[in-house]
């Protein structure tokens, strides 16, 4: 058995895509993930698998269509990935509330990050399937705007990822 995070995209964000915790949980244990447990009320769920990784994403974004009766994005990372995104945090002595972590779904072509505008002093950095953004003044505050190619992800703030790391590992 694998332990998984799903990030689920555009889910109870600024009043779109509502999806209770209750209804995210039950769609996973009816899937057959085991130790189902979610986390805020951003589309966070830790479960335990013995499928692949690509075939837990098809089997919860299929129950999640059924069940929003429109398409949600689902970046899968295994406990071991998410460990290993924490470690490779390249801002590491920044307050943690101001990274931001956008998971794709594969890693960014290598010019992908070649034309974005930092605006400010805000710092940008792509590593494997993540891209890191410090957000010296809080990501509320930021002007910045990703290419289109980068818009399929979802960002969650390194205290997020460690709350699910922590999660997947217990």
């Amino acid at each position: 058995m694998t332990a998984f995070v799903a990030l689920l995209r555009a889910v109870n964000v600024g009043g779109t895509g509502k999806l209770p915790m209750r209804d995210l949980s039950a769609l996973c244990s009816a899937q057959g993930f085991e130790k189902v447990r979610t986390y805020i009320q951003s589309g966070n769920v830790v479960f335990h698998s013995p499928l692949p990784e690509r075939t837990v994403a098809a089997r919860l974004e299929s129950a999640l269509r059924d069940h929003m009766e429109k398409p949600v994005g689902v970046l899968i990372r295994s406990a071991s990935e998410l460990k290993s995104v924490i470690d490779a945090n390249p801002f590491p002595i920044a307050n943690p509330s101001r990274v931001g972590v956008l998971f794709l779904p594969k890693p960014p072509p290598g010019d992908a990050l070649g034309g974005l505008a930092c605006p400010a002093n805000e710092e940008v950095s792509a590593i494997g399937r993540e891209v890191f953004v410090h957000y010296p003044d809080g990501m509320g505050r930021s002007k910045l705007k990703f290419p289109p190619l980068l818009t399929s992800g979802t960002m969650r703030n390194i205290n997020t990822v460690r709350a699910l790391a922590a999660m997947a590992a217990a």
